[in-house]
């Protein structure tokens, strides 16, 4: 490494063994030494390869567009963006190169970020005019302390081992891919928060040409090592450890796939970050595995539920608690209990109606249409009862050229780690075999990586005087999805009232896509007749 004296920054050299270009297996790797030299170029700091005499062209970096990820102790890969204003933003090319030592290699990567930094923070133009901003769009709109602790999370093998051994999901999405190995043979695919890179592998299975496993937490050093231990199919996968919002590939996607569903499907706001690497990555018409949504709610009845929240209250309800009356907080601690979503698995009998559904298809979202989630609410009672919440579930389907695949967490289906969610009323609405009940399901982005949600369940006039129409009863209630009960215990056994009609089993194909919700007419499913599978 070599700094001009008496002039900081004004370069630096480092020595190489060898540089190439990554996506042209037409150019011969430079196997001579390499100089590789930061300097600044009319106010612009870049990175230059220099070989022999004279520097090498076509590898010049641009530090504020650039961006550099390790691929190994002694192997990393530069890319550059395209400088050219006048056109879409190209992912350029890559270069990889290779350093004598890891610590020549520590080196190099500490002074591309210092390099970098200081081009950033002298405000560099980038190549369509505008300046770099130093927080991408992921830290504008998350919490610093929320993103910490989600890729904390992340980046740890037990909970990366919660998600493999969620057999209904690992399968669902092996079968997908392999099931439709037209759609990957061949092609470059993106994984987009890869985690383990078990996804990239699938697809390294089913043919891809190459796999690019993008991954923000420690995870991605785990994904290397599993990547490296399975080497017929990691020579084609590159792990860039990085956020979707701020990386650079070399090339474009044929196909995107992820796994990016949280609690009640948008729960973490992960699905924001695949629409983003749909626009920043993927070639038109390109395919999304997953490439549609759908959360499913319906109305339920669960006298059990309801009781175990209130009865939690009761602790406030001590008036000589060491001496102390508790009770002026009982209302509070009350509402408190009732603002937190119970996920667990619930037997699909306590569903007072047919669910609805809404649907957020992949290909078309806007980032910003999920900022603000509202949803309509009508249902039809099938039984008279007390209803104590909205339930609420989704599935999501792999729209494949092969062979379309649902995976779904409906109740009475095989039981997924995402269970179903239900938001629990404080005041019970009461209703008639028959009645209608209207509302309203409303869920706000909040910078914690999740939702505040608002519900209201309402039951119109039943039996004379209805056709005047009116509200007799309402009840509303504000949740933050961020904070869940975690209701793990099975299923109670409950008995079915005589004038109940047990519902059967919810399968994705039971509720069909209408053509209302999306333009292609394939993706429409026929119900089941007569399934006849129930809960015994």
């Amino acid at each position: 490494m070599e700094v001009l004296a008496g002039q900081k920054h004004k370069h630096l050299e480092f020595t190489l063994v060898a540089v190439s270009e990554l996506s042209s297996s037409s150019v011969p790797p430079l196997s001579t030494p390499v100089i590789a030299r930061f300097s600044v170029d009319s106010g612009v700091a870049e990175l230059r390869f220099r070989q022999d005499s004279g520097f090498i062209d076509g590898f010049n970096v641009n530090l504020g567009t650039g961006q550099l990820f390790k691929l190994g102790p002694l192997k990393s890969l530069c890319i550059s963006g395209s400088s050219d204003s006048n056109k879409e933003k190209s992912y350029a090319r890559g270069v990889t190169i290779l350093f004598r030592n890891e610590e020549e290699s520590r080196d190099f990567h500490s002074a591309f970020e210092q390099w970098q930094n200081e081009d950033v923070t002298q405000g560099t133009h980038l190549p369509n005019g505008a300046i770099s901003d130093v927080k991408s769009k992921f830290d504008n709109k998350i919490e610093s302390s929320s993103a910490k602790m989600y890729f904390h999370y992340y980046g740890q093998l037990l909970h990366q081992q919660n998600m493999l051994q969620d057999y209904v999901r690992t399968g669902t999405y092996y079968a997908a891919v392999i099931e439709n190995r037209a759609d990957f043979t061949g092609r470059v695919v993106v994984d987009v928060g890869a985690g383990s890179g078990i996804l990239s592998l699938f697809a390294a299975q089913a043919g891809a040409k190459h796999v690019y496993a993008v991954e923000a937490s420690e995870m991605a050093e785990y994904a290397r090592k599993l990547i490296a231990g399975n080497p017929s199919l990691g020579q084609r996968i590159t792990v860039i450890r990085g956020k979707v919002e701020e990386v650079e590939l070399p090339e474009k996607a044929d196909i995107l796939i992820s796994e990016p569903m949280g609690t009640l499907l948008v729960n973490e706001r992960m699905l924001e970050s695949y629409i983003i690497a749909r626009d920043r990555f993927l070639v038109p018409k390109g395919k999304m595995f997953p490439s549609v949504g759908r959360i499913h709610m319906a109305p339920f009845s669960d006298e059990y539920l309801f009781v175990e929240i209130a009865n939690k209250a009761l602790f406030w309800q001590q008036q000589n608690y060491y001496g102390v009356d508790l009770t002026a907080l009982h209302g509070s601690a009350f509402q408190g209990y009732f603002s937190q979503p119970v996920v667990d698995a619930f037997d699909p009998r306590l569903l007072v109606s047919p669910p609805m559904s809404h649907v957020i298809d992949f290909n078309e979202a806007k980032e910003e249409d999920l900022y603000e989630i509202d949803i309509p609410l009508k249902f039809l009672a099938s039984v008279g009862t007390g209803v104590h919440g909205l339930a609420c579930w989704f599935d999501v389907l792999f729209n494949g050229s092969t062979v379309q695949r649902w995976l779904t967490t409906a109740p009475g289906a095989p039981t997924t780690h995402w269970y179903q969610i239900r938001c629990v009323l404080s005041q019970p609405i009461y209703v008639m075999a028959g009645q209608e009940i209207t509302g309203r399901l409303h869920m706000v982005a909040h910078n914690a990586q999740s939702y505040t949600i608002y519900l209201t369940l309402s039951a119109k006039m039943w039996g004379p005087g209805a056709e005047q129409g009116g509200i007799i009863q309402s009840s509303s209630c504000k949740l933050d999805l961020k904070e869940p009960y975690y209701r793990m215990s099975q299923p109670q056994p409950y008995t079915t009232a005589q004038d109940q009609q047990p519902h059967q089993l919810l399968q994705p194909q039971d509720i069909p896509i209408h053509t209302d919700d999306l333009e292609e007419p394939k993706l429409l499913q026929q119900p089941l007749e007569n399934s006849g599978a129930q809960l015994q």
